[in-house]
């Protein structure tokens, strides 16, 4: 039978580009209330234009932060350092508009124990309603070690390795705003090889565009391309895999760096930057569906947060526990309600099992409710700012904990029914 054969698509952004820099002031901000106040609810958005950062948004908190002190904290750790990159960490303005969330919200989602004077006894985790409505999806595959889709995982790790050769002077003359393109080649369903890179990659103006996409290819693509980390152990034990290939036909492989030939101005000074505009560069590089909500700026009583979260955690137990080589879960939920309206599983003809009998097994090991997610994720620490760029699933460099895989035998045992 003739072999099936089709090109996908994902990007990735670098810590400097304008929307990454929003989302990670947004969790910045979180990570500062949640690390002195746990049960602080946020909902923090960031506007970067040239010379201006705006912090907007719904904060209830019983502690106070210095917004302004975080916001030039992170500017200053991106790299953007120097006036000529067009934003500059100490001399740019930041405004702050920042008001409590609805109490109207807070009725639904709130869920404490109290004693008959109206003293706060414990926060009933079981009780909690979810901060929205909303559908939230998560996925996992077997294309990579980190059951991650390929195409998404390289355009991340190209985009780290970028800012990386940046901030070691490996290649000197870049500047902090870049991006990352990776077209994959799949044959029946498999990732066959890389067809296509694309680099697009900030520059002082005196840098010569062939120098700089040679020395881009010597230290950024290819050692990345070709790292075996991104094998697992079934691909690295076949004669050929989409690494072997991809070096077999390196000649074939399209490479692109600054197809404008200049990438002078960047940052904020180029564009305009939201928190939440880089939702798919986020999750999974469109290989999966999206539900439509953000994860940066808030916190993990907003469903579009935790939710998203453990849809990835499930999925990648399906996965891991080997009942499918691909799987997408679907999570519903209703503001101020804890339990989820539904729960979906698509293996997309991979399972072991059909869609259904595995969805009653997530049902009977994972607690879906937000504050049981929380609980068992732990999701009430101070580590939101470092996923908010490269993507929050995968991620070997931070062990999240949405990505454990802690219920492999009962997963496994409730499937056996």
């Amino acid at each position: 039978m003739e072999k099936s054969s089709k090109l996908f698509t994902s990007e990735s952004v670098t810590e400097g580009h304008p929307d990454k820099m929003a989302d990670q002031i947004s969790d910045a901000v979180l990570d500062a209330i949640i690390a002195k106040d746990p049960r602080g609810r946020v909902a923090c958005e960031t506007l970067l234009t040239n010379g201006v950062c705006v912090v907007a948004g719904e904060v209830t908190t019983s502690t106070y932060v210095d917004i302004p002190k975080i916001v030039r904290s992170v500017i200053k750790d991106i790299g953007y350092t120097n006036a000529e990159y067009g934003f500059q960490w100490e001399t740019s303005g930041v405004m702050v508009a920042i008001k409590e969330q609805s109490s109207d919200i807070a009725l639904g989602v709130d869920s404490y124990t109290q004693t008959a004077g109206g003293k706060i006894v414990q926060e009933d985790l079981a009780g909690l309603g979810a901060g929205d409505q909303g559908l939230m999806f998560g996925y996992a595959s077997t294309e990579t070690a980190e059951l991650m889709p390929l195409p998404i995982t390289l355009a991340h790790r190209l985009c780290q390795r970028l800012a990386e050769v940046r901030k070691k002077g490996i290649i000197k003359g870049l500047r902090p705003d870049g991006k990352s393109q990776v077209t994959i080649e799949y044959e029946d369903d498999e990732p066959s090889r890389v067809h296509t890179v694309l680099i697009a990659a900030q520059h002082n103006p005196e840098l010569d565009l062939e120098t700089l996409r040679a020395k881009i290819t010597q230290h950024v693509i290819r050692p990345v391309l070709f790292d075996q980390a991104l094998l697992t152990r079934e691909q690295g034990s076949k004669k050929r895999n989409w690494q072997t290939e991809t070096k077999k036909r390196w000649k074939d492989v399209k490479v692109y760096v600054n197809t404008t030939g200049r990438f002078v101005i960047g940052g904020p000074e180029g564009d305009t930057g939201l928190t939440g505009r880089k939702i798919i560069v986020d999750t999974y590089g469109g290989m999966a569906r999206h539900g439509g909500g953000a994860l940066s700026g808030k916190d993990p009583t907003k469903v579009d947060r935790s939710g998203c979260y453990a849809a990835r955690w499930v999925a990648k137990h399906v996965v891991g526990a080997g009942l499918a080589q691909r799987c997408e879960v679907q999570i519903a939920y209703a503001i101020g309600v804890p339990e989820p309206l539904s729960v979906r599983v698509d293996t997309f003809e991979t399972g072991t099992l059909p869609d259904q009998d595995i969805a009653d097994a997530v049902k009977k090991v994972f607690d879906l409710r937000p504050g049981m997610i929380i609980q068992h994720l732990n999701l009430r620490r101070p580590w939101y700012r470092k996923a908010a760029a490269y993507g929050h699933f995968g991620r070997p460099d931070l062990k999240l904990p949405w990505e454990q895989l802690t219920k492999l035998k009962e997963l496994k045992a409730a499937a056996q029914g």
